[in-house]
Formats: structure tokens, sequence, C-alpha cells
């Protein structure tokens, strides 16, 4: 089991921090992204959602949706016929429901405030699931995967996009002071909430990444899975299936 960090108190519960924690940036979230990653955060969403491309899924389920980034990028490469994007931020959803309008989705994209640990759908009813920077989040890892597992349609794939700490010298390096150094220091001053992303490093730090993911991906139900490292291994697309 992963090592527990939450963004703000030891004592209370991580997912009401976290959904606090992302209710006070959301405003920030989408431009921080694409500042502090350089944009190339865009780049690694669209090679996640291309990995569903063969399996042409109808049916997509987006946890941890935030502002729905995923969940735009599903419907534009794979044209589904409903993704649902479901979140404990009532604020990051409102974002993500007002680019979901500017972008004419509505009719394919539903966001709705929702748990990964308890999600409100019967055994077996998305062809795919995808996470983007979420599982990292959950309070409890393995419950939200088995409980993703739970709602995915047998043969069906899950495509998850984290966080992950090189290992090549000098980038892994660079990355740490980057992370612990840089990235706080900007999200400090333009998120209005300091701890973030000092939370963003720390969290990363605790995530199981690799090979430790890979074996709770077969601990909770999954079978097929795969690992694929992306710009030197800062970020991850894990790959399974049901």
């Amino acid at each position: 089991m992963s090592k527990t960090v939450k963004p703000y108190e030891a004592e209370g519960s991580k997912k009401q921090q976290v959904s606090t924690m992302f209710d006070r940036i959301a405003p920030y979230y989408d431009f921080l992204n694409r500042l502090l990653s350089l944009g190339i955060d865009t780049i690694w969403r669209k090679k996640a959602i291309n990995l569903l491309k063969a399996d042409q899924p109808q049916r997509i389920l987006d946890v941890a949706t935030g502002t729905a980034d995923v969940a735009i990028e599903a419907a534009h490469q794979l044209s589904p016929e409903e993704i649902i994007g479901v979140d404990i931020s009532v604020e990051m959803l409102e974002v993500g429901r007002k680019k979901v309008q500017r972008k004419g989705l509505q009719e394919i994209i539903t966001l709705e405030e929702g748990d990964s640990e308890n999600l409100p759908f019967p055994d077996n009813t998305f062809d795919a699931l995808t996470v983007a920077f979420g599982v990292r989040n959950f309070e409890n890892l393995e419950r939200g995967l088995r409980e993703m597992q739970r709602v995915l349609k047998p043969g069906g794939k899950v495509v998850i996009l984290e966080f992950s700490r090189p290992t090549i010298f000098p980038f892994r390096q660079l990355y740490h002071f980057y992370f612990k150094n840089i990235l706080p220091f900007i999200g400090k001053f333009t998120s209005k909430d300091p701890k973030a992303y000092r939370y963003l490093y720390e969290s990363v730090q605790a995530f199981p990444d690799g090979d430790k993911f890979l074996n709770i991906l077969s601990q909770t139900g999954y079978k097929s899975n795969r690992c694929i490292p992306l710009t030197l291994g800062v970020c991850s697309i894990y790959l399974g299936e049901k």
C-alpha cells in the first residue's frame, strides 16, 4: 500500500483535503498545467487516448476528470456515444462544464460529482476507463482501482496517465529540483494556494510508480498490464484490461 500524503493537515480525510485543494485552484488549473509542463501535458493526453483507438469504445468513464481535458480529447479522437466524467471537486467540474459547452460536446460528455471509491454505476457498464493524474490522489488506491474494475466491461481497457520519477542522470536531478523548488514557487504566486503544488511534489514521490503500480493493477483484478514511460520517465501511461 502506498504512503498517504495529504495536501494540508496530517489529521482529517485525504479525500476531503484533495477536494478542497482542487476547489481552490480550479480557476488557475488549466493555465498552470500548460505553463508548468511547457504544454507537454496535452501531448501526453493525446498519446494515452490514442491507445484506445483500435478498440473504439462507445461508453467511456473518465475518473477524476477535473476540468474534462481527457474527456474532451477522447470525444475528439474516439467519437464515442457517451463519456461520463466524475470528480470530487465541484469547482473543477464547473470549469469543465463550461469547456464542454464551448466545444459543443454537451451531447456526448456529462460531468458528475462522484467518488472513485464509490462509483454510482452498475457492474460492467463501460467499454473503457481513463484517469489522468488522478490515481495519485485516491485516498485508498487499491479500493479505487477495484471499484473502477467493477464498472468496466469484461475485455474493457483502462488507461491511466500519472506522473512518475525519472531515473536517468542528470535528468533525474534536474527533474527533482524543478518539481521540489521551481514548480511550488510558481504555483504559490499564481494559484493562491501555496500548499497545492508542494503536495504535487510530495504525492509524486510517494506514489508507487512503474513496476510497483503494475503489481497493484494485477492485485486489483487487471490483466495484460503494461507501462509506457513518456518524456524520459516524467510521466507514464499504464494500460490494463479486465
